[in-house]
Order: structure tokens, then sequence, then C-alpha cells
């Protein structure tokens, strides 16, 4: 049995690579002696990431997915980034160096409910990949309100989040895709009366919409915590996307989840002033810490066939 082969008998593991409202993008054409991955264009945000930042991040932290799966398998394999459109997986001399394993991959969580008290230790800031500043969550929490204010109400980035909400059990994509309420931690009351004022959007955008669901957010920075930005200058944001991936899988070894807080990034007036404050050029933002609830697992599409 070849590699390729052998390998595609664990997609329904490295399809829990991490993207942007879980639109999972990326494509996967199985060859002869390489696997091509690349971007559904139906599943891009080109309104929230026009450009392209957070697709470029998920494809990346997707190549290094399927290079820690194929290394945990015995196989030898390698990713080529040469072609900017495309990742093309090859074989390759030696496996893939890497400290983690395919239980790291199905542990990797995302939370977005409330968190414990408690800063990052230096022992897990020193363990980190380079490029990542440290931010206290209290210093971020009228910027997050401020972004939260800018997607809302932002007609077009306001339809695209309501695209990929999956907010009813009984949608027909609630178990592929999107965010569902359980990932969002919202009580069925809570789902209703988010997809009631998101169908109802002109009005209620009109009514203060943007600022009424921006204040359902606003305690999620209110604590002491610890938010991290990874930074960097990469000429290739997919590179990037692989150094996030496995940041959070080294935070997922400390028994840690990670809430991704993209529309800090989104917004412009906070994405400014977030670079001022870290002092590079920030890819990825996001809050750290241990959940005070154990978080549902997103959905995936399944294997290809």
């Amino acid at each position: 049995m070849s590699w390729v082969s052998v390998l595609r008998e664990h997609e329904p593991l490295f399809r829990r690579a991490p993207s942007a409202h879980n639109t999972q993008p990326w494509t996967i054409d199985y060859r002869a002696d390489e696997i091509v991955i690349g971007v559904d264009p139906a599943r891009s945000l080109p309104d929230s990431d026009p450009t392209g930042r957070d697709l470029a991040l998920g494809m990346g932290a997707f190549a290094e997915t399927c290079l820690i799966v194929a290394a945990d398998a015995g196989l030898c394999v390698d990713c080529d980034l040469s072609d900017p459109r495309l990742i093309r997986l090859v074989a390759a001399a030696r496996r893939y160096d890497t400290r983690f394993h395919r239980a790291d991959v199905d542990a990797r969580r995302v939370a977005r409910g409330p968190y414990a008290e408690g800063l990052l230790d230096l022992v897990i800031l020193a363990a980190l990949e380079p490029g990542i500043v440290h931010v206290r969550s209290r210093a971020l929490a009228g910027e997050l309100a401020a972004a939260d204010r800018w997607m809302f109400g932002t007609p077009p980035v306001a339809r695209e989040l309501r695209h990929w909400l999956r907010l009813d059990p009984r949608d027909p994509r609630y178990h592929r895709d999107g965010l569902t309420d359980r990932a969002l931690e919202l009580s069925r009351p809570e789902a209703r009366v988010l997809a009631g004022a998101l169908r109802a959007y002109p009005l209620t955008r009109r009514l203060g919409l943007p600022a009424l669901l921006a204040a359902g957010g606003r305690n999620l920075l209110r604590y002491d915590g610890s938010v991290l930005v990874l930074t960097g200058e990469d000429d290739d944001v997919r590179e990037a996307g692989r150094r996030l991936l496995r940041t959070w899988l080294l935070l997922g070894r400390f028994g840690l989840a990670v809430h991704p807080l993209s529309q800090l990034l989104d917004c412009p007036a906070t994405a400014g002033r977030l670079t001022a404050r870290v002092g590079g050029r920030p890819l990825a933002v996001f809050r750290v810490g241990h959940p005070r609830h154990e978080p549902d697992r997103s959905a995936r599409l399944p294997p290809t066939h």
C-alpha cells in the first residue's frame, strides 16, 4: 500500500485542523505519489477575511496537521509550499521531525465560554513558538467590544457570519461545518434570539443589534487571564499557520484551550491599535486558559471518497 493510501485512511483525524468559522476551506486531491491540497472558494470568507489572512493560516495549519498525523503513522512525508495557490504533500527521505502525535491533534480544544482566572506561567510562555506576544486579557476587553460592534454592525460581515452559524440542531449542516450553538456555548433561548435577530438583520441593525450583541460578549476578557498574539513577517502566511497549529497543540498538552478572536484583526481600528501594542505584525490573536466547562467538539465534513 502506498503512503498516499495509508495517509488517506487517517483523513478523519487530520480534518480536525482548525479554520476560521470552521469553514474547512481545503480540497484534497489524492494522486499516485502526492496529495494536492487546494482551496474551495465557496468556503472562503471574502467579507470577513478580505486579505485572505485567516484562509492562509488555516491552510498552513491543515498542512502541519497532515504532517504530524503522517509522522505518527510512520510515514515519511514533507510539504511543498512553493506554489502560492496550493500545497503539495510529497514523499520525503525521513519522517517529519515533530514533538506532537495524533493524540495531540485529537485533544486540541477551542472553548468559547468562560475561563478560570489566572495568567500563563513562565514555563509555558518560554516553551512557545517564536513571535508570540503575551497580553493581559483585561487590557483588550474594551477593544474586543469595539471589534464586536464593528463585526455585527458591518452588513456583509454579519451576513457572512450568519451563513456559517448553525444555531438549530435540525439544520442539515449542523454536523458538517460552521459554528453550532453548542460550540458557541449558547443556551437554546440564546441561540433562538441570535438566529431571529440575524434573520431580521436590516431592521435589528437599525434598532441597535450590533451594540446588543457586542454587549453579550463584554465579559469574555474582563478577568485576569492571558491573550496571545502570533506575530511575524512571514512572506507566506501559511508558514505562520503551521506555527499557530504547533502553538495550540503545545498549549493543549498543558490542558489549556484557546479561543480565536479574529475580529480584533478584522476590524481596522482595533487591528491598528493591536499592531502598535505588540510592536509587530499580528497574524492571529486568541485567549488561552482552562475552560470552566468542557467544550463541545466542532463538526467536520466527512472524508472524501
